[in-house]
């Protein structure tokens, strides 16, 4: 009988060092998740200051340019235009009748 309440004893230390290994392997994985979460802004923040200022096509650093009293970002290498929503906006109303004033303005069946 008394080896009966050893073995029942055993088997609730045993389940009871299960659930705290549990508690603790969730534990773990919330503080693990957390620091990748952390890891991954400083990564996208770091990316994202490193981006600043650069051809999203080809990563050469952009130059401001004035064209017809619009302020544009040019890429040397590709010559591609950059323009901020303010620019477009300029633009979009001096061709109001023209295709890009057309598109740029919501009336693009016209």
């Amino acid at each position: 009988m008394a080896d009966e309440k050893d073995r029942f004893g055993d088997k609730l230390r045993e389940a009871e060092r299960g659930r705290e290994d549990q508690y603790f392997a969730e534990r773990d994985r919330e503080a693990i998740a957390k620091l990748k979460s952390a890891e991954g802004a400083e990564v996208d923040e770091a990316l994202r200051g490193g981006a600043l200022g650069r051809c999203p096509k080809d990563g050469e650093p952009l130059r401001d340019r004035k064209l017809h009293g619009v302020a544009v970002e040019e890429c040397p290498k590709c010559q591609g235009m950059w323009l901020d929503a303010g620019e477009w906006k300029v633009l979009a109303d001096r061709e109001r009748g023209g295709f890009f004033g057309r598109w740029f303005l919501g009336d693009r069946d016209a």
